[in-house]
């Protein structure tokens, strides 16, 4: 279900670019797109300016009803991430081969910390 509502809406994008890209401009001169008058014989007599805002109107709101469809959609898989499921890792097993394949040698005991510091420190003013 999910797979048809993300080729509708890939569909409905084109086409809605294609529309747009149909559409004339306030200025220019009806069924400039199709030649002189053209567009009065392919769409009627009120010409292709209603045809295409009806058009790409629908396209509009199939194309808002797929977002929010897919948006939907989304919001349900948010959870297919959980590690339920998923063998379970011994930790123990886990820190000796890493141990185990280091190159870094393990220290054996903790070193003491000195009490110097090479940061030199401020004289007191008092």
């Amino acid at each position: 279900m999910q797979t048809l509502v993300v080729v509708v809406h890939v569909i409905t994008a084109i086409v809605i670019v294609g529309l747009v890209l149909l559409q004339q401009g306030k200025g220019a001169d009806a069924g400039a797109s199709f030649g002189a008058g053209a567009s009065q014989t392919v769409f009627g007599s009120s010409g292709s300016g209603n045809f295409l805002v009806r058009a790409t109107t629908v396209a509009a709101v199939i194309f808002f009803v797929t977002s929010l469809s897919l948006a939907i959609f989304a919001s349900n898989n948010a959870g297919v991430g959980s590690t339920i499921g998923l063998p379970v890792v011994d930790q123990e097993l886990l820190e000796e081969t890493i141990s185990q394949q280091s190159d870094v040698p393990a220290l054996e005991e903790e070193q003491p910390v000195s009490s110097q510091s090479d940061v030199p420190s401020l004289p007191d003013n008092n």
